[in-house]
């Protein structure tokens, strides 16, 4: 398992952690970013028409299976905004799709405009409401 982050500022954690995903980090490089009881909220967007919500697990197993999924993964921060321990991110988000989705051919490079809020506790990350909007 990846070290434990040393104490940072939200906003560094929560960029931190985005560049953890951005190079590709699996489950053990992403754990110790996030709290025991982590919880991402997805608001409805075209991959998730319903929306979702999500535990550590839920995440972690996510990031795994990811790997065959996309690659490349890239985030353009475009503005970060931290209240007290609430970091709010701005970014244009791609990835090469691997396989054959509902409305990406595999080669074919996915994006979205996303703005989360992160919510961060006692060095760790504890919830990430998302707001993503994929274009085609």
């Amino acid at each position: 398992m990846a070290a434990i982050p040393t104490p940072r500022a939200p906003q560094d954690l929560v960029l931190g952690f985005l560049s953890a995903l951005e190079a590709g980090g699996g489950a053990d490089a992403i754990s110790p970013y996030l709290a025991d009881s982590f919880l991402l909220t997805e608001a409805p967007h075209l991959l998730a028409p319903q929306g979702a919500t999500r535990t550590l697990a839920d995440v972690l197993a996510g990031l795994d299976q990811s790997a065959g999924v996309v690659a490349g993964q890239k985030f353009s921060v475009r503005r970060t905004t931290c209240e007290g321990s609430r970091v709010a991110v701005e970014a244009d988000w791609s990835a090469t799709v691997l396989m054959d989705l509902r409305y990406w051919d595999a080669g074919e490079t996915i994006r979205a405009r996303t703005s989360s809020v992160f919510e961060v506790r006692d060095g760790r990350i504890v919830s990430q409401d998302s707001y993503d909007c994929y274009y085609r």
